[in-house]
């Protein structure tokens, strides 16, 4: 997908009764655990505050949160943006949330899309991101957006479910974007690890 054709994207117009809005450091006490506490809400197990201060801290303007009438947080996407391994400038969408009772409203994918746009902005390369092969709706959503079945990732949830890696190329070419290691060869010790409390590493959650 090239800038062009993410500015000719059709833009949703403001949800009735949802406000969009970006994280803010200096509201940490109030957003983080109403964050915390959607995101969690259907894990098995749950983040350490470590993870979410791991992207907030460093990426927070690559957050965006939706909140409802009285101010409560209804969604959120958590992302980063950093070169890959040498290679491309890569988005990294690591949670996606949406509270129950507001799925099916284009809720999540203004939020994706708000991040995407960003992420463009800041001249990115790529978008990554990992779901589980069952989660049909997030599946439909990312496809729908124009992202592609990387790889499929075995086991790669601690439940034992099986992931897609996929990919959303933001310029022609990426894919040929020469990076230091292969995904089989690179060093363990220098990916960034992100863990929950029991020392799992479980991101890719999208709960929409």
């Amino acid at each position: 997908m090239s800038k062009d054709e993410a500015e000719k994207r059709p833009k949703e117009s403001s949800l009735d009764g949802v406000n969009f809005i970006r994280w803010e450091g200096a509201k940490e006490k109030e957003y983080l655990p109403q964050i915390r506490q959607l995101i969690s809400q259907d894990l098995s197990e749950p983040y350490s505050i470590y993870v979410y201060r791991y992207f907030l801290y460093q990426w927070g303007d690559l957050c965006f949160m939706a909140m409802d009438g009285k101010n409560k947080l209804i969604g959120v996407v958590v992302s980063k943006l950093e070169p890959h391994r040498g290679g491309p400038l890569r988005g990294y969408i690591a949670m996606l949330a949406v509270r129950a009772a507001y799925r099916g409203r284009g809720i999540a994918k203004k939020l994706v899309c708000q991040a995407i746009d960003l992420m463009i902005e800041k001249d990115a390369d790529e978008v990554a991101l990992e779901t589980e092969v069952t989660n049909d709706a997030a599946m439909r959503l990312y496809e729908s957006l124009g992202f592609l079945r990387s790889k499929l990732l075995h086991r790669y949830y601690l439940n034992g479910n099986s992931a897609y890696r996929l990919l959303l190329y933001l310029k022609p070419g990426v894919g040929l974007i020469p990076t230091d290691y292969t995904y089989d060869d690179y060093p363990p010790e220098q990916e960034p690890q992100v863990l929950n409390e029991n020392g799992t590493q479980l991101l890719g959650q999208h709960l929409i």
